[in-house]
Order: C-alpha cells, then structure tokens, then sequence
C-alpha cells in the first residue's frame, strides 16, 4: 500500500505493519487538475485548482490530527497500470475500513448552509456508497475544508439528495 508522507509530501510503501493513515473520500475533478502518482513520483504536486486543494487540506487535516500518513486514489494508485488499478479497486473496501479516519471532502459544499451539504455531489456518485460505510470514522469537510459534520452525528438525520448514480 502506498501512502503519502504527510510532512514530506513523498509516496511511502508499505507491504506490512501499515502505519494508522487518514484517506480521503472526494469526487474526483478533471485528470487534468487531479494530483497523481505521476505528478508525485516527478516531485511535483504544483497542480493548481481543487486538485491541488484536495491534496493539500488532507495533509493537513491528517497533520493536525495526529497523523504522518495519508492515502489519496488520484495519487497513491498507478492509474497507468491496469493491473494495479484491478487490485486496488479490489481492495478499496478494505482501505477505507482500515483508516484511522476518512475525511470526506465535498466540494460543492460550503460551510453554515445544510442545502450544500444534502445536495452534495458526493451523495450522488456510487463509489462513494463504500466510503461512507466501511470508515470507523468519517468527518465531512466543504470546499474551504472547515469541518461539516462527521457521519456519527448526522446519522440520525441522515438524508441523502437525489440518489445514487
């Protein structure tokens, strides 16, 4: 399992005795604005927009949580071997209930306006059905990541938007 070092911002292998990591839940952006393995391995993560911002906030988040590790898809997952991209679908579940925490991060949510956080994308999109079921613990950050809500305290209420594509 790679992971990135969050003090360092470099990809970290680990084959056993995973470290406790942090993992982020996200819609993902255009490939374009995504930090990837590529762009990590080239020792840049100077993408700007909200790739860049996803990045960024989840180490930080992950940092002041008490955290050295984070685990991101766009970037710790080799999107260019297929074979990598097969075992880590497979594994994804696994991933998402092994983390310390899950930060999900909605994008198109703000802050103080409990519309944005209903109509959320990312309760629309599938993938994201497993990130809100396997994590122990889930928080939920906006575009600005300010904290939301975490999945304990909203599930009494707990009311997705549209439905699931």
């Amino acid at each position: 399992m790679r992971l990135i070092n969050v003090n360092t911002g470099s990809l970290e292998t680990f084959f056993a005795n995973i470290p406790p990591y942090a993992i982020l839940s996200h819609t993902w952006g255009s490939d374009a604005e995504e930090v990837s393995y590529q762009d990590i391995q080239g020792g840049s993560t100077s993408k700007q927009g909200l790739g860049k911002l996803k990045f960024d906030g989840c180490c930080k988040q992950a940092k002041d949580d008490g955290y050295q590790y984070a685990w991101i898809d766009t970037c710790c997952i080799d999107n260019t071997n297929s074979v990598e991209v097969g075992e880590a679908i497979n594994s994804m579940y696994r991933w998402y209930k092994e983390a310390a925490i899950c930060y999900a991060f909605l994008s198109d949510a703000s802050s103080g306006i409990e519309t944005t956080f209903r109509k959320s994308r990312w309760f629309t999109r599938g993938w994201t059905l497993q990130e809100l079921l396997a994590p122990v613990k889930l928080n939920f950050y906006d575009k600005d990541w300010q904290f939301l809500n975490s999945r304990t305290k909203c599930q009494a209420g707990f009311v997705p938007s549209d439905g699931i594509s």
